[in-house]
């Protein structure tokens, strides 16, 4: 089979590999979509904190079960999921107290294992979430939104609270979602005319600077240092702060203004258990994702076409399809 590996900055290869062979508990599955994130697009720039080369990118994944043992979770050769990437040692601090995403030894296929930019990979089991209503294309994108769902629940929201997010990518939608769904008023600041024009499309107040309003809760999703040390002044009095983006560098607080106003700082990284709610969520219809969806490629396109995403016009989401004939195994 053809697999595709981001071999340093600003390169891809195209390799031959065999097909892999599953470990106990684990399932072969075929991999039809992945979902382009920013962690992609940062990796190819060089730019992704904890990431080392040469690697196989794709996290956001809608694979199909080629192969599984019996008697695994109801699950059977056919069916579609989900693959949760978050791989865990079960052991640690973090583990033992059910906070998987912070596992001491965590691998995010993908970043520090090798994902699904290839048509078979293996999986655990137990990271393995059907669907028979969500199309491929759905399944792929319920990783990004657990990275909403998580942030969210780090907040702890209470009912009449504000909320602003910064940043509409990918990632600032997923929080907008959850923020919506659990009645949040949601006002939401980014500099890009494109991005706000997209979120005005979906009803809600946008922002091309900041004004007076101070929120509840602020949500800082562009994983940018100038921002993230913004953001502070965007919060009201007891209000919480979530960093949800990431940068490899120090973020500096305006100390006398953090405590005068008392705000609660918050990190979220990726999400714990969290895939099994949003995929009800979105077979329930209260969560879509569908407009998202602006670009696709073909995974044999992703060396020469890979590249020009980030200046691609009206990019929100990018899906690469494994569906043609490079996916074939030979």
């Amino acid at each position: 089979m053809r697999q595709i590996v981001l071999n340093r900055p600003g390169e891809f290869l195209s390799r031959d590999i065999a097909v892999p062979q599953p470990g106990e508990n684990q399932a072969i599955v075929r991999v039809h979509r992945i979902g382009v994130c920013g962690t992609d697009l940062h990796a190819f720039a060089g730019r992704q904190p904890y990431f080392e080369y040469p690697r196989v990118l794709g996290h956001e994944l809608g694979v199909e079960i080629v192969a599984i043992p019996e008697n695994q979770q109801g699950l059977v050769a056919g069916d579609h999921c989900a693959l949760e990437p978050y791989l865990s040692c079960g052991s640690c601090t973090a583990c033992r107290q059910g906070k998987t995403n912070c596992c001491t030894d965590l691998q995010v296929l993908g970043v520090h294992a090798d994902g699904g930019m290839q048509p078979y990979i293996t999986a655990p089991v137990h990271l393995l979430h059907k669907s028979t209503k969500l199309s491929l294309d759905q399944l792929a994108l319920v990783e990004t939104l657990g990275i909403g769902f998580h942030a969210v629940e780090r907040a702890a929201f209470q009912e009449e609270e504000s909320v602003l997010v910064i940043g509409a990518g990918p990632i600032g939608l997923s929080v907008i979602q959850f923020a919506r769904a659990a009645g949040a008023h949601v006002r939401v600041l980014d500099v890009s005319p494109q991005r706000r024009q997209f979120v005005a499309d979906l009803g809600i107040e946008v922002l091309s600077e900041p004004d007076d309003e101070l929120a509840d809760i602020v949500f800082d999703a562009t994983g940018n240092k100038l921002s993230m040390e913004a953001s502070l002044e965007r919060v009201a009095p007891g209000g919480r702060l979530v960093f949800v983006g990431l940068i490899l560098d120090k973020v500096a607080i305006d100390d006398p203004l953090f405590h005068r106003r008392e705000v609660t700082l918050l990190a979220s990284r990726n999400s714990a258990n969290a895939f099994p709610r949003i995929v009800q969520m979105i077979e329930e219809g209260s969560i879509d994702t569908a407009p998202w969806i602006t670009h696709r490629l073909e995974l044999a396109a992703v060396p020469d076409e890979f590249p020009a995403l980030p200046q691609q016009e009206g990019l929100i989401k990018a899906v690469i399809e494994v569906d043609s004939d490079d996916g074939s195994t030979g």
